[in-house]
């Protein structure tokens, strides 16, 4: 089972390693750098070498990063999508020097221009950063929770994006639980889990999903309310989560939780719930 969580890279990037490693992780996600802000440092030579050499040790076969907070690829304002591609298409950059084999990034919002813009503002992107950059690293785009503006909460709107692609192949899906509730999708159930899988293998294809986020809901069904809560404590519950990281098309994805860390548990209390119902080979 390659089951882990969104570490800090707090101290040096390769104390992420470490922390993977104590919370029992048998993959991990990180940042690259702060998320909070536009600003970065270069990565140093001796900080990769030291990731590097660290995952090495540890055994990790996956490793996945995730875009910083503040890009909007899906923006229509052209000096906020210029930034973001730039964004981007550092991260990537970055992805590669590390090693990393996967980027997740979210597709961001219309800002009431509509989906259409917004979609197109994505192709456009995600093809120009992957045409400047060619990198190892394959970049994920990850479904939104249905909020106000936003791009990709729908896999008809993933699939506007995909069939318009000019490196389709370069280009993969990484499904939130938590965002596919919100969005209407009711993974919480057997037929509904079975649905949302079938309609997605029918409009985007399950051979481009990548990577799980394994979060609880706290809104409800359509809610449309991106609040991710502690696995078994949300709406989607234990079982609903016993036939998500069961099913014979998702078991053998990469999982990743970005849960809370509060009074009712952290990650170490999570990883240790997915892993009492998961089945076995």
């Amino acid at each position: 089972m390659l089951l882990g969580a969104h570490v800090s890279i707090s101290g040096s990037i390769a104390r992420s390693v470490d922390r993977a490693e104590e919370l029992g992780c048998t993959t991990f996600q990180i940042f690259t750098r702060n998320p909070r802000g536009w600003r970065y440092t270069r990565l140093k030579e001796e900080d990769v070498d030291d990731f590097r050499r660290r995952r090495r040790e540890a055994g990790y076969e996956v490793v996945v990063a995730h875009m910083p907070y503040l890009p909007n690829i899906a923006s229509p304002v052209r000096e906020g999508w210029e930034k973001s591609v730039r964004s981007l298409i550092e991260e990537l950059r970055r992805c590669d020097l590390l090693g990393i084999e996967y980027l997740v990034c979210h597709l961001g919002s219309h800002l009431g221009k509509g989906v259409e813009v917004g979609t197109s503002q994505v192709v456009k992107a995600v093809d120009r950063a992957l045409g400047e950059v060619d990198p190892k690293c394959q970049l994920l785009l990850e479904n939104m929770a249905g909020q106000k503006g936003s791009v990709g909460s729908r896999f008809e709107e993933i699939n506007a994006i995909f069939t318009k692609l000019s490196h389709r192949d370069r280009v993969g899906v990484c499904l939130d639980t938590c965002h596919l509730y919100a969005a209407g999708y009711d993974v919480r159930t057997a037929g509904g889990l079975e649905d949302a899988i079938r309609s997605f293998d029918e409009l985007v294809g399950v051979g481009a999903l990548k990577v799980l986020h394994l979060n609880d809901s706290k809104g409800g069904l359509g809610s449309r309310l991106d609040r991710h809560e502690h696995i078994g404590l949300g709406r989607i519950g234990k079982e609903g989560f016993r036939r998500i990281i069961n099913h014979e098309k998702l078991r053998r994805l990469p999982m990743i939780i970005e849960t809370p860390e509060d009074e009712h548990g952290d990650y170490s209390r999570d990883l240790r719930v997915l892993k009492s119902l998961y089945e076995g080979s």
